[in-house]
């Protein structure tokens, strides 16, 4: 049996409904993705591998619930199921609208940010991409950063001959003296992986966040991931200070943070993500 007709049949079992159409939707890198008209509503419907994946479909189910408990808009779960080496998570479809509210977009971010915690990590690992994401729990935010996104990645990247021992040296130096650089923050609760593609707005205009990677870090990596690969505009990050003043100089330390989403985009898509991490390590040796 492949994997559309499982499919068919989950769909059947869990909303016990049939299926008008079953399109694929585009990205789909780590998963199938597909946009399941059902005799009356949408779903989409997330398919993987669960034995190359494990726990990758419940650990989103848990980061999209936690969300949605926190302040901010996500799509709503309606299962998630295992079937002959097979996961499923089934969401629920929300189309693009035509345009986004940015500043209602900063006051939901800021109201995510203010769920604080005792210490950075979570008290389970999960998942960036098809990366598994390491979140042991740390004291401190320069340790945390350092140990659990950093170092750890840069190992990872120089086993696989994608960075040097210079590298590394430079990587272990910056660590060395986050301290002077990164603000001190209490830990607050973060999307993890915010950056556009992980974004919509609804047809209201209403942020809606997506695939998440959450974990309690420093709420400036949100806000670093999300310029990383596009822009915001100006109206989204004044109506967060209204709520969240950021810390003084920002923008000076922003490339800082996103070194561990390029690590991440490094060690899963390559080379092509050398230079920028080069760059960074070099301006701050």
């Amino acid at each position: 049996m492949n994997n559309i007709e499982t499919a068919k049949q989950i769909i059947k079992q869990e909303l016990n409904s049939n299926i008008k159409e079953l399109s694929q939707l585009g990205g789909g890198s780590i998963n199938s993705v597909f946009l399941v008209e059902l005799e009356k509503s949408k779903i989409v419907l997330k398919i993987n591998d669960s034995l190359r994946f494990p726990g990758m479909f419940e650990n989103e189910k848990k980061g999209l619930l936690k969300l949605n408990a926190s302040g901010v808009q996500t799509p709503q779960v309606i299962f998630e199921r295992s079937k002959d080496n097979l996961a499923f998570l089934a969401l629920e479809y929300i189309p693009n609208g035509n345009f986004g509210n940015w500043e209602l977009f900063g006051e939901r971010l800021a109201a995510l940010h203010t769920n604080k915690n005792k210490f950075f990590g979570l008290d389970y690992d999960n998942y960036i991409g098809s990366l598994r994401q390491v979140n042991k729990k740390e004291n401190n935010w320069k340790g945390f950063y350092s140990n659990q996104r950093l170092l750890n990645l840069t190992k990872f990247a120089f086993d696989k001959e994608l960075l040097s021992k210079t590298d590394s040296k430079k990587m272990e130096e910056l660590c060395n003296k986050l301290d002077t650089y990164l603000p001190f923050a209490k830990p607050s609760l973060i999307h993890g992986d915010l950056w556009s593609g992980n974004l919509i707005f609804d047809g209201q205009g209403k942020p809606v966040f997506i695939d998440p990677a959450i974990y309690y870090g420093h709420p400036e990596m949100d806000w670093a991931m999300l310029s990383l690969f596009g822009s915001y505009p100006e109206t989204a990050i004044k109506s967060y200070c209204n709520i969240i003043p950021l810390e003084n100089n920002y923008f000076e330390r922003e490339k800082i943070y996103q070194l561990y989403p390029l690590l991440v985009h490094l060690i899963l898509f390559g080379r092509s993500y050398y230079r920028d991490i080069s760059e960074i390590l070099n301006f701050y040796s």
